[in-house]
């Protein structure tokens, strides 16, 4: 069986290719749906998210496809010419693509590592994959047990208990030590940066809902606001939002502050005895930073945070080399499976015909003599038995050594031979 990946990531390809390449759900099943038209016996599984597009194939005839067909299949059904990624694409097969897909079902191989959303994303491209029927026998197994070694490293690791991300680290760890819930709290961005929505999408996680956007520029306003379906305000009505917000994102790369203190105040002043919780993300800083001080107002820059995620990723760090070993553990007990299925059939055929060698001897015996008793014939019987697995013991264990070195065609084949055994 030939089980291979194709694909790109953040670490071979900047955003501006891998956004060329991103499949949306509907896509994705459009893809398959050619895929299956033209590799009819290939097993495909597509996965797309922000940080990577792969495709995972798998097939049980002598020859895989190759890797070059499997890429331009990918990029062509986007109109994009393979040149253009420039050794952004990669291939792993056999046990390294089961490895692959295993650390990144783990969140191992993750931007920001435990992250836990990618263990859903592989599970939803699985689940595409097996209704557009692309799925068959190799790729059921290896998904299955990636789900299991995912939630195996999430339950018997540390590795997803600390945020690392600065949004992921704003909102869970420094937002909820000032509120307990976001679906009543008004959240207002100043500025469009890939930060602000980067942070609003945990605050949406969170149970966000009220958003609003503001910015110079009105027209990547409204496109923000649009994608997470708040509303676009002027900028002249930066005072007025400021005094009516619970939560403020702001990432605007301006020169100098565009929130001085008085700024602050004046707005404080109108919405007393209410907390406002302020993520400065610009650089330089759009606030202030003596407005922190002004009561009720709890202000973090880049640098609070980037000492919470240092701390966090050096406690995540720890754990990496027992996320690995579970990894390793489960790679060792798929590969087993997966070669149990071409070895299956030679030890069915060997067994089929000891034990029709075993059942007409045992007649022969019980004929020639014919009072033995019911238990004497059943402890005969188990003998036997044991006597055909144990000569079967070491053929077994051979092949598991072999296994583990690869697929052994080779002492499959003898064996086929030496028991006459047809071929499959």
């Amino acid at each position: 069986m030939n089980l291979q990946i194709v694909g790109c990531n953040h670490r071979t390809a900047p955003i501006a290719l891998r956004e060329r390449l991103a499949f949306s759900p509907q896509q994705a099943r459009a893809f398959l749906a050619r895929w299956k038209s033209e590799y009819d016996l290939a097993e495909a599984v597509l996965l797309s998210t922000c940080n990577r597009v792969e495709l995972y194939t798998a097939t049980e005839l002598p020859q895989a496809l190759p890797p070059e067909e499997i890429a331009r299949c990918l990029t062509e059904f986007h109109g994009v010419s393979l040149e253009t990624l420039k050794g952004g694409i990669y291939h792993f097969s056999g046990r390294e693509a089961v490895e692959h897909l295993f650390f990144v079902c783990s969140s191992l191989d993750s931007m920001v590592l435990g992250e836990s959303q990618i263990a859903a994303q592989v599970k939803q491209a699985y689940q595409i994959a097996v209704e557009e029927g692309t799925v068959g026998p190799i790729l059921h197994l290896t998904f299955q047990a990636a789900a299991k070694t995912a939630k195996r490293v999430a339950a018997e690791t540390a590795i997803q208990l600390r945020r690392t991300s600065i949004p992921s680290v704003a909102i869970g760890d420094f937002a909820r030590a000032v509120f307990e819930r976001f679906d009543d709290k008004k959240t207002l961005v100043i500025g469009a940066g890939e930060m602000a929505e980067e942070t609003l999408r945990y605050l949406r996680e969170e149970g966000a809902q009220a958003i609003t956007v503001v910015n110079r520029s009105q027209d990547r306003c409204e496109q923000l606001a649009a994608r997470w379906k708040g509303r676009a305000e002027n900028w002249q009505e930066l005072p007025r939002l400021l005094a009516d917000a619970d939560v403020v994102i702001s990432t605007t790369g301006a020169e100098r502050p565009i929130v001085t203190k008085g700024v602050l105040q004046s707005a404080m002043a109108a919405r007393p005895e209410r907390p406002l919780f302020v993520l400065d993300l610009a650089v330089p800083r759009d606030f202030e930073p003596s407005a922190g001080r002004l009561s009720g107002v709890y202000l973090y820059c880049l640098d609070d945070l980037k000492a919470a995620c240092e701390r966090n990723r050096e406690f995540r760090d720890r754990e990496i080399p027992a996320a690995i070993r579970i990894v390793e553990q489960e790679v060792e007990g798929l590969s087993m499976r997966l070669h149990g299925r071409e070895a299956g059939p030679v030890i069915r055929g060997i067994r089929r015909d000891w034990e029709e060698i075993k059942r007409d001897e045992l007649q022969r015996l019980w004929h020639k003599l014919p009072d033995l008793p019911e238990s004497s014939r059943g402890e005969i019987e188990e003998t036997v038995d044991r006597i055909l697995n144990k000569l079967l013991h070491r053929p077994l264990r051979r092949l598991q050594e072999e296994f583990r070195r690869g697929t052994p065609h080779a002492l499959l084949d003898a064996l086929r031979g030496l028991f006459h055994l047809p071929p499959e």
